[in-house]
């Protein structure tokens, strides 16, 4: 069983968001929440939020245990761009670009993992 959750427009950019995401995948869901509990990054806090509701989906949807449950996938996207300018010296402008991003949590239960990994 499959659980998804997914959080759009997170504005913070897709390449530190990534870092937090390496750092998690393929975790089960207890190891991978004291992880971000304990990292001192922007991006943990959103991060873990998302791994709390697609867990809570996972309960009240499917009746899936939380112990039971690891990271199947956790991907980064880029979201929106917002485009600003700042004035420089001699009349000039340069572009920033504050950038968003996507994530997207898929939750799956150990045992059809283990399932799968024996019929290979």
């Amino acid at each position: 069983m499959e659980v998804k959750a997914q959080l759009r427009q997170l504005r913070i950019s897709p390449r530190k968001v990534r870092l937090i995401a390496n750092l998690v995948r393929g975790m089960s869901v207890t190891q991978a929440e004291q992880q971000l509990r304990f990292t001192n990054k922007a991006s943990a806090l959103p991060i873990l939020k998302l791994l709390q509701s697609a867990v809570a989906n996972a309960e009240q949807h499917f009746k899936l245990g939380k112990d039971k449950l690891h990271l199947k996938s956790i991907t980064v996207g880029d979201g929106l761009t917002l485009k600003r300018w700042m004035p420089r010296a001699m009349g000039r402008a340069t572009p920033i670009r504050k950038r968003s991003s996507h994530v997207i949590i898929v939750l799956s239960d150990k045992s059809v993992a283990k399932k799968k990994l024996k019929n290979k």
